[in-house]
């Protein structure tokens, strides 16, 4: 089964990304801020930059959350087949201390 460790490992890059895209578009804002009154074609790169990089953070975000989904999936996939094999286990033992109990009658 799939621990909570394991999920975090495979979000970590995922989070790393997004804080990175984070940390530049908040540069960007505070460079337009201090821009605000200049030309208007540093403006414009700064835009194009910006929705640039919004559209990279949200590309980061849906991966995010399609590589959090199929954790799940997996770690509910992996509850089922442990529980299965946890029923088959006793049901096992079960017919094991049956035959032993067999055994020992027949040979008494």
């Amino acid at each position: 089964m799939a621990s909570d460790g394991d999920i975090q490992a495979i979000i970590r890059p995922f989070h790393h990304r997004a804080n990175e895209a984070e940390e530049r578009l908040a540069k960007l804002e505070a460079a337009l801020a201090r821009n605000k009154g200049s030309s208007g074609i540093g403006q414009k790169e700064l835009l194009t930059c910006l929705t640039e990089l919004r559209a990279k953070m949200e590309k980061a975000r849906l991966e995010q959350i399609s590589e959090r989904e199929k954790a799940l999936k997996e770690q509910e996939k992996l509850a089922t087949e442990n529980a299965k094999l946890h029923y088959r286990i006793s049901h096992l033992v079960r017919s094991l201390k049956e035959a032993d109990e067999k055994l020992r009658l027949a040979s008494s």
